[in-house]
């Protein structure tokens, strides 16, 4: 921007604005005749004049209501704007969009507000929108009934978590059931003392923080396992931080106290030092000793889950709006689209028209984990349901429908809405070319979201390209994130949040890469790619000919000629030879002409004799070898660091 049209819009002389502008602080040469826009609209903000408020008038707002997804030249027609003008505005705050691109209702709203008005979100524009918590509040409190308790069984690896979920199975499946073919759905249910209880059994980091980004969390009670000869380590603490997270109620499972080595007076004083104090020691987390491997104690803790349960009184309306969160999904070769879901409230029919996530269609059959048909599922009850039109991801709410059109419109929309903040964020990830290293600052959602991205990176480190974490958070990216990602050369990563007006505005000053994404197997994909990137290729020479030399005709300083005999593949002119004796590499050279049986060819195949005349400065002899190769560029793969 011209100083000269500054000083116009602000309504003082050249002169005038100079002064005030070292008056603020803004260090501009006097000789300066232009100056960036971004300076500009801060000093505009800084001396423009500030319209006098009357406190007996209330200020009016100017508010709009913008959709999820919006087209820029929608946006621009609901704000009264020209397309170019909001496009220039969309760049200013680092997106990258042409008019006909879908935006996200947060890029909307940065607009928006830079053109003085309030962005609400539309109700219901959103596919899938409301958390089940939200969707129970809804129904009336006399419809609410009892339903089984959702149980995650989690803890360190090697501690017997898996162990324990088979004791129980196996110990409280229906007698009906027994003999049953089992199908891994994620979940299943146990009847015990009259009553069921659903145990997810698939509940990695991965699925617990897209379930918790996507407001769906599904677990009620976790029981934490602790190995007694073992104690607390590392993914018993991330348990703990997740439990206090999501505000899920405990119970500390004790293992393996039949080893000689076992100590649970310890394990208690470890996990009092964070927080978890058992009954016994006067806090109010319920421990319970048990082995696994024995079944001692099982009944024990089964009996605590539901008197935990009876306590927490865990209620869903069977005949309500009927909701279910994907826990797994897969692609059948003969069924399609499978997802395992869990009903969190009214009865999900087959026959029922439902959008999931990204996916809609007609549930065409429902399975048990027995794999059972069955016609329906009442609330806490765990099934895999084929009909859809595609994979949805682990979280998403799946929601009925009345009519298949309505669920389609649902699903594209938050299809819409997904793609166009991965648009709107998509920078690229920068790399270090010049250390070898991708240096990243990693802003999530929430805490457990954070703990799965940093969990996938670290499977990806390698020998050749080092993935340095110089920072990382939970909220919104700031503008420290942004100086942070400068002065270290590196890539802001976001996942489920936004960039706030300013920090997006300073990226694209300091030319920061900000991403935004919204499914980790993206991220970690974009991420491998990056490595890639750093990775020098490797030459593989692959033999696609063999020649012996018999004679050497000639021997000059950049050439010779020679004959002999091709011994598998065949020889082809201008290709590159590599010139071996008594097997060990002495040079190599190009093959400039070539002849068989006097006469001037392109190509001799295996068992012909040869002459032919070859670029090299090595001095060749009779009974040295000729091998003709290809060169093809490796495929790169990360090497795991040993």
């Amino acid at each position: 921007m011209n100083i000269s049209s500054l000083s116009q819009e602000l309504n003082i002389s050249l002169t005038d604005l100079r002064r005030k502008l070292r008056e603020a602080g803004f260090k501009i040469s006097p000789r300066a005749r232009k100056i960036d826009n971004h300076l500009a609209r801060q000093i505009i903000e800084k001396l423009k004049p500030k319209p006098k408020i009357d406190p007996a008038k209330p200020v009016a707002v100017k508010e709009v209501t913008i959709p999820s997804v919006i087209a820029v030249r929608d946006l621009a027609s609901v704000l009264g704007q020209s397309v170019s003008a909001v496009i220039k505005t969309l760049i200013q705050n680092g997106v990258m969009a042409s008019m006909n691109e879908q935006i996200d209702f947060d890029a909307a709203a940065i607009v928006a507000s830079e053109f003085g008005y309030e962005a609400k979100e539309e109700k219901g524009s959103v596919a899938g929108s409301g958390t089940v918590d939200e969707i129970i509040a809804h129904e009336s409190a006399e419809s609410l009934a009892i339903r089984p308790p959702i149980v995650a069984v989690m803890g360190h690896v090697d501690h017997g978590k898996t162990k324990l979920l088979d004791t129980i199975r196996s110990a409280n499946v229906m007698a009906t059931e027994a003999g049953a073919i089992t199908q891994h759905i994620g979940a299943y249910k146990v009847f015990y003392k009259d009553k069921y209880i659903t145990f997810l059994d698939t509940p990695g980091h991965e699925a617990f923080a897209a379930m918790r980004a996507r407001g769906a969390n599904v677990t009620d009670l976790i029981v934490l396992v602790v190995a007694a000869d073992d104690g607390v380590k590392q993914q018993t603490l991330e348990v703990v931080n997740r439990a206090k997270l999501t505000r899920t109620p405990m119970i500390v499972a004790l293992n393996k106290i039949d080893r000689a080595e076992a100590n649970p007076d310890r394990v208690k004083s470890q996990l009092s030092e964070v927080g978890v104090v058992s009954e016994e020691w006067g806090g109010k987390t319920i421990f319970v000793p048990i082995s696994a491997k024995q079944n001692i104690g099982v009944d024990k803790l089964l009996d605590m889950i539901l008197l935990t349960a009876e306590v927490e009184n865990y209620r869903a309306n069977p005949t309500g709006t009927t909701v279910a969160t994907v826990i797994e999904s897969n692609l059948s070769k003969t069924q399609g689209p499978i997802a395992s879901v869990i009903v969190q409230n009214g009865t999900l029919h087959v026959g029922d028209i439902v959008a999931v996530g990204s996916a809609y269609g007609k549930i065409r059959s429902m399975e048990d984990e027995n794999g059972k048909v069955i016609r329906q599922a009442s609330p806490s009850t765990p099934v895999r349901i084929a009909g859809l039109s595609g994979l949805p991801e682990v979280g998403d709410l799946l929601r009925v429908y009345t009519d298949i059109r309505d669920a389609q419109a649902e699903s594209k929309k938050l299809l819409m809405r997904r793609q166009a903040k991965r648009l709107a964020y998509k920078t690229g990830i920068s790399a270090d070319a010049e250390n070898q290293q991708l240096n990243l600052i990693i802003k999530a959602d929430v805490q457990g979201s954070l703990e799965a991205i940093l969990q996938e990176l670290h499977k990806l480190e390698n020998q050749d390209v080092k993935i340095r974490i110089v920072s990382q958070g939970v909220g919104e990216i700031n503008e420290s994130d942004v100086l942070a990602a400068e002065s270290a050369r590196g890539t802001i990563i976001g996942f489920h949040n936004s960039v706030s007006s300013a920090a997006a505005r300073l990226a694209k000053q300091k030319k920061v890469n900000v991403d935004i994404y919204e499914i980790i197997y993206e991220l970690t994909e974009d991420i491998t790619q990056a490595i890639l990137s750093l990775i020098l290729p490797e030459v593989e020479e692959i033999t696609v000919g063999e020649a012996k030399l018999l004679a050497v005709f000639r021997s000059e300083r950049d050439y010779s000629i020679v004959g002999g005999t091709v011994l598998s593949g065949q020889l082809q002119e201008e290709r590159k030879a590599l010139l071996m004796r008594e097997q060990k590499k002495i040079g190599e050279g190009k093959i400039l002409e070539l002849q068989r049986n006097k006469q001037v060819a392109k190509a001799v195949p295996a068992g012909s004799d040869f002459g032919l005349k070859i670029s090299t400065k090595v001095k060749l002899q009779k009974g040295d070898m000729i091998r003709i190769v290809d060169e093809h560029l490796k495929e790169k793969k990360l090497k795991k660091i040993q």
